[in-house]
């Protein structure tokens, strides 16, 4: 066997990549498998945007290679979206870099900053894409630590005081995943300052800012933040394209441009229909974000009773695609979830994949009919 890269040992496989493989198993053997850890939206994107990619494929175009800045057009849309829903302006030509993903983003924006024994600011509990990225690229995390008591806010004062010479990245994501929690009303100003004082780059993962949420905020919308902040967002999670795979990440140029560097060397640009399909949804009217909202309001609501009948607490303040619960005192999340899995084959997610801070807790997803969510319910009761 070939030895493999050093990198190699640093990570461990994707949590849901190992876990669904058991899921599968259990439900190949017949077990009755309720999945609510991903969140993997099942309903439809917009007609439209199915409209839009199915006519494509018959533009003389769609096959060919395509730039690896996508589209003009898509980088228009994703300038208007910007400024319509964050009140951010944005030039499409410079300041915009749509990705086959937000995911991939992380990789990009490491490659392109991140040398060898630099360190880098990660939330915990978070997503783990941002400690297993960094290590990757031979990068070292430094974590920081979230809880409830601060609304999952970063301590920056306390942060302040750690030896920040060697840091050049810090990951944030608000809404926050996994536990839903907005920026409070300074944040995004206090996180600017913190930047510029320690010489850091912060970036904001933003891909949640729709979902049960009606106060959308962008890092960018801060005076002076596009010095020391990007921002990458996701069609993924806003109009149930997650398979499809469109982000974008945001900011000044010249960042833009030194993570270009990185892209146009990986891949050979976005499949031309999704672009189309892209724009299409970007379009969408605010009635789009009410009616899926409306829908993620029914589920969240049965989330709450399923919750409520597994003895776990949880924040009702709290957005996005998932519950995040307190399991009751001194139960183990992973353990918890493989006995729920056994006895009632649901699939919960463990909060310990985001993270230490995350034990004790456990993340619902919303992503599953009403009927399957009542299910659900009658099996735990």
């Amino acid at each position: 066997m070939i030895e493999v890269a050093n990198r190699l040992h640093t990570v461990e496989e994707y949590y849901f990549s190992k876990k669904l493989r058991e899921v599968n198993l259990l439900i190949a053997s017949g077990k009755p498998i309720i999945n609510l850890g991903i969140g993997s939206p099942d309903m439809q994107p917009p007609q439209k945007v199915i409209d839009a990619i199915t006519s494509s494929f018959q533009d003389p175009n769609a096959h060919k290679y395509q730039s690896y800045q996508g589209l003009p057009e898509l980088r228009d849309a994703m300038a208007a979206f910007y400024k319509d829903h964050f009140k951010v302006s944005l030039s499409p030509a410079t300041e915009i870099l749509p990705l086959m993903g937000s995911k991939e983003g992380i990789m990009h924006i490491s490659m392109a900053y991140l040398n060898e024994g630099d360190e880098v600011l990660i939330p915990n509990p978070g997503y783990p894409t941002y400690e297993s990225v960094t290590k990757l690229v031979g990068a070292k995390p430094i974590f920081y630590e979230l809880d409830a008591k601060n609304n999952w806010s970063p301590d920056l004062k306390a942060i302040s005081k750690l030896d920040l010479s060697k840091v050049k990245i810090m990951w944030v994501n608000y809404p926050h995943m996994p536990t839903g929690a907005l920026p409070n009303t300074y944040l995004f100003e206090e996180l600017v300052a913190f930047a510029k004082k320690h010489h850091i780059l912060i970036v904001n993962d933003n891909p949640y800012s729709f979902v049960l949420n009606d106060n959308q905020q962008s890092i960018l919308s801060v005076a002076g933040s596009k010095e020391v902040c990007l921002e990458l967002n996701s069609l993924s999670k806003t109009f149930n394209m997650a398979g499809w795979r469109v982000g974008m990440v945001v900011g000044d140029s010249r960042h833009i441009s030194n993570i270009l560097k990185v892209k146009s060397n990986m891949d050979s640009g976005m499949f031309y229909g999704i672009q189309k399909g892209a724009i299409e949804a970007l379009k969408c009217t605010k009635m789009w974000f009410v009616t899926l909202n409306n829908v993620y309001r029914e589920r969240r609501n049965l989330v709450w009773q399923l919750a409520d009948a597994l003895n776990c607490t949880y924040d009702k303040q709290a957005t996005g695609l998932f519950v995040w619960a307190k399991l009751p005192s001194r139960l183990k999340s992973e353990e918890f979830i493989d006995k729920v899995l056994k006895d009632n084959h649901i699939f919960i997610t463990p909060g310990t994949i985001f993270g230490s801070k995350g034990e004790g807790y456990i993340r619902f997803s919303l992503c599953a009919s009403t009927e399957v969510l009542i299910e659900a319910i009658a099996r735990v009761k």
